[in-house]
């Protein structure tokens, strides 16, 4: 990150905007994601339906490894809540609540449906369905162009799984449109593309078996030691209920 400029600003540090963040960051793109600390998983006491935990994880336990895991990729993260975002020549400006202000070439809105800070931007549609969502097609685009929404605000369902996924869709359509090369993002093992005369695609490496190993090794430390207490933090209560 230079200074207060970002190449992909995403407003929201939930399952959706550290997904997006994930794949902009590993494709090089500066990523900073601010977050207001208000993700919707917080309030859910055990989290049953997403996929590769069969036993159910704890939701904190999850947004504190994806989180990790978009650090590890790149992402820059700070805490805030913004407050308006201006389309300026190239590209938006984003203020927020404690007056910092950024620069980014994109934008990606990862709310849970606030919108606010997007009225000074013309050509933003705004749904209202009993919740408030920002108009886009499926793939997260805008009648802006360079904004973007994923997850819930743009409309999707409010399963994990499904705003992760999105978000995911939603940065792989952000860099198609910056015309980046085509973004596979897989690890292959050594010699898959190279031993068939091909070249390693855009997104892709090869590894050999010391190296698979190396990594799993290091992932099997990281599992065990992320996991082996009860996660600190506890139950965010509906804001209707108020805190215990």
């Amino acid at each position: 990150m230079t200074g207060s400029e970002a190449d992909v600003l995403i407003v929201g540090g939930g399952v959706s905007g550290l997904s997006a963040g994930l794949f902009t960051a590993r494709h090089d793109r500066e990523t900073l994601i601010v977050d207001a600390g208000s993700s919707i998983l917080r309030r859910n006491a055990h989290l049953e339906n997403f996929p590769g935990f069969p036993a159910g994880v704890n939701p904190r336990q999850l947004l504190d490894l994806l989180a990790e895991q978009a650090d590890d990729a790149g992402c820059s993260r700070v805490s805030g809540r913004v407050t308006r975002v201006d389309a300026v020549d190239d590209g938006f400006r984003v203020e927020t609540a404690d007056g910092d202000g950024y620069r980014a070439e994109y934008v990606v809105v990862a709310t849970k449906g606030e919108v606010d800070f997007l009225d000074p931007l013309d050509g933003v549609g705004i749904v209202e369905r009993g919740k408030t969502y920002v108009d886009a097609d499926e793939r997260g685009r805008t009648g802006v162009d360079g904004l973007y929404a994923a997850g819930r605000v743009a409309g999707k369902p409010h399963q994990a799984i499904v705003c992760a996924g999105h978000g995911a869709e939603v940065a792989v359509t952000l860099l198609e449109d910056d015309d980046r090369p085509f973004y596979h993002d897989w690890t292959a093992p050594e010699g898959y593309f190279t031993d068939r005369g091909r070249e390693v695609p855009p997104g892709c490496e090869e590894i050999g078996p010391a190296e698979r190993r190396r990594r799993e090794d290091r992932s099997l430390a990281a599992t065990r030691d992320r996991f082996a207490d009860v996660h600190p933090d506890d139950q965010v209560t509906h804001p209707s209920l108020g805190e215990d």
